[in-house]
């Protein structure tokens, strides 16, 4: 081998080791740094110089011209990052559903430091009292003011149930411009990591790391699949639909409920539109949305993922009430934590107002039509309609009895919008087809099917709609609870205690337990708890499957000091050896210069 050749061969060393601790140093000095994947040098050997062949031997007679620094690779697994990111997404989910199901524990269980169900049992406890001594002013009184104050922390259970669903579709817009943020950062990086690796020469590993931590809090949000193609190009898939491919990145849009205010998310590409008159695209979401929320919650067929997701089942999309509790409507609504919760209250509100107004009706002389009989009268827009069995009216010159001067039936609870009771011209007719046609005071029914399907709030005996009958709530003593002759109307009292004692009632349609206004409150908060707990403890062991999946992700691309320390060790050992070498031929070269030159 040439002397001067050898020169090449050891500073070939000398430059390779000083690579070499570059990187370790490079590993030690971001062991703490977030994303990071520890970096591992490569090296290969330059080609080698043939003297002579002969095939005898074992081998030829060759020289090398040193050793190569090939690359510098990160170290990582991508079935770990695929599990890891998969169950960070599951954990979010049911991270957002547990903290929501506390959020409606608070909701429900404090109002300015008094539980709803505080509140609950003081009406029971009033009608309890009213029973004892129906005729006193004094029962009578509290009766009415136990009322006022159901109505109205009734109010605010469900105010503030909808004041967290708007809560919540702030973080759902936030949540949107947070994925189309990362989108469109993972696009700005993957053409520097195009750009800068283009040659083969050297490897974007640092921005690489940027990219994975995106991909990794990305995860968090949605349901995504990830690869990188030939070109180094990161694509991402979000619930099955193209998010980033190569230089593009499609980006979500949120449309806006114009009743409720609530975000959707959809995907812009994938949604027909119109062009108004000032060029603004009018979208028709239909198909385009970026989540199916009709899809049953489930870990096997892995639609559990992302705190976005969570975020739009737990809001739902209306605001609830009991109209939903019906069997036909119940599964829109069974998924949302917050839709569920504002319906069963409401169910819970609606039949106290219901019952009560329908005994307090019963009183002033309510009559029920029997087989055969029929009351024609006409509606609030002057359509004729037909009231058949069962329907109950009452007549206009009935005694005063639980009547108002107006000779209207006495109503506890009333409608905010429009009047509970309406007086009309009708025809009663007979089993035997007798008529006869004069003025009857009759419900005014409620619209349970108004524009669009939906139901006309305004009619609804609904807590947002719920007073206590302003007349009523000024003279309690309206009630009187004094039949004609005199005496104590008992009857009436008792059928009250009665309606509170009765187990008629059920949370939803999937439940067939019956249970009185007071359990039902309870069974309510006790369904609360137990699917809280039930999401805490999923939650729970859902975090304990990250950490291990992250522990063994941390094992493969975390940095440990004692390896590199003793990388660091062995490549300033070649440093010097290669120094050494140098330093030998030079002094050989030296001594044949030297001694040639004498």
């Amino acid at each position: 081998m040439p002397l001067m050749g050898s020169l090449y061969i050891g500073a070939s060393g000398l430059q390779t080791s000083q690579n070499a601790l570059n990187t370790t140093a490079h590993n030690l000095s971001n062991m703490e740094t977030t994303g990071y994947v520890r970096q591992q040098v490569q090296q290969g050997s330059r080609r080698y110089v043939t003297l002579s062949t002969d095939p005898k031997s074992i081998s030829n007679k060759q020289y090398g011209l040193g050793v190569s620094y090939s690359r510098v690779k990160q170290v990582r697994d991508y079935f770990l990052d695929k599990t890891f990111r998969r169950e960070s997404g599951r954990s979010m989910f049911y991270e957002v559903s547990t903290e929501v199901m506390e959020e409606v524990e608070s909701q429900l269980g404090e109002m300015n430091g008094e539980a709803f169900q505080n509140t609950l049992e003081d009406f029971w406890t009033a009608v309890q009292e009213l029973a004892k001594d129906p005729a006193s002013s004094v029962t009578q009184g509290l009766l009415v003011q136990r009322a006022e104050e159901f109505v109205l922390r009734a109010s605010a259970v469900y105010d503030g149930l909808a004041s967290y669903q708007d809560n919540l579709n702030i973080q759902i817009r936030q949540q949107v411009d947070k994925i189309n943020d990362y989108g469109k950062k993972l696009v700005a990086l993957n053409e520097k990591i195009r750009t800068i690796e283009a040659g083969n020469v050297e490897q974007a590993n640092d921005l690489r790391d940027a990219r994975n931590q995106l991909l990794d809090e990305l995860s968090e949000l949605a349901d995504m699949n990830f690869g990188e193609d030939i070109f180094g190009n990161i694509w991402v898939q979000i619930e099955g639909v193209d998010f980033v491919k190569g230089e593009k990145c499609f980006q979500m849009d949120v449309d806006v409920d114009p009743t409720t205010g609530f975000y959707t998310p959809f995907w812009p590409m994938n949604a027909s539109y119109t062009v108004n008159e000032n060029g603004t695209r009018n979208y028709n979401i239909d198909g385009a949305e970026v989540f199916d929320l009709s899809r049953k919650i489930s870990t096997d067929l892995n639609t559990d993922i992302g705190g976005l997701k969570a975020m739009l089942l737990a809001r739902g999309d209306h605001r609830a009430d009991y109209t939903d509790m019906s069997e036909e409507n119940y599964d829109s609504v069974s998924q949302s934590v917050i839709m569920n919760i504002q319906a069963e209250f409401d169910q819970l509100i609606h039949g106290v107002a219901v019952k009560v107004n329908e005994i307090l009706g019963d009183a002033a002389g309510a009559k029920t039509l029997g087989t055969g009989e029929t009351l024609t009268v006409p509606d609030a827009d002057g359509n004729m309609v037909t009231l058949g069995e069962g329907d109950k009216y009452w007549e206009v010159d009935s005694n005063g009895y639980m009547r108002k001067d107006d000779g209207s039936p006495i109503q506890m609870f009333g409608k905010v919008a429009t009047e509970g009771y309406r007086k009309v011209t009708g025809t009663l007719t007979d089993a035997a087809g007798n008529t006869t046609t004069k003025e009857y005071w009759v419900y005014n029914p409620e619209i349970l099917n108004g524009p669009n399907g939906k139901p006309q709030t305004e009619t609804l005996y609904s807590v947002k709609n719920l007073q206590v009958d302003p007349e009523l709530a000024q003279k309690p003593g309206m009630l009187g609870f004094r039949l004609e002759d005199g005496s104590e109307d008992k009857a009436t009292a008792e059928t009250l205690k009665a309606a509170f004692m009765e187990e008629s009632y059920t949370l939803n349609p999937n439940v067939k337990k019956r249970t009185t206004f007071v359990d039902y409150y309870t069974d309510l908060v006790s369904q609360i708890a137990n699917t809280g707990y039930v999401n805490r403890r999923i939650y729970e062991n859902q975090q304990n499957t990250v950490e291990a999946t992250e522990s063994a992700r941390q094992q493969v691309i975390g940095v440990s000091s004692d390896e590199e320390l003793s990388n660091m060790i062995r490549f300033q050992n070649a440093y010097n050896a290669s120094s050494r070498y140098i330093n030998v031929v030079d002094e050989m070269l030296e001594h044949i210069l030297n001694t040639l030159g004498a």
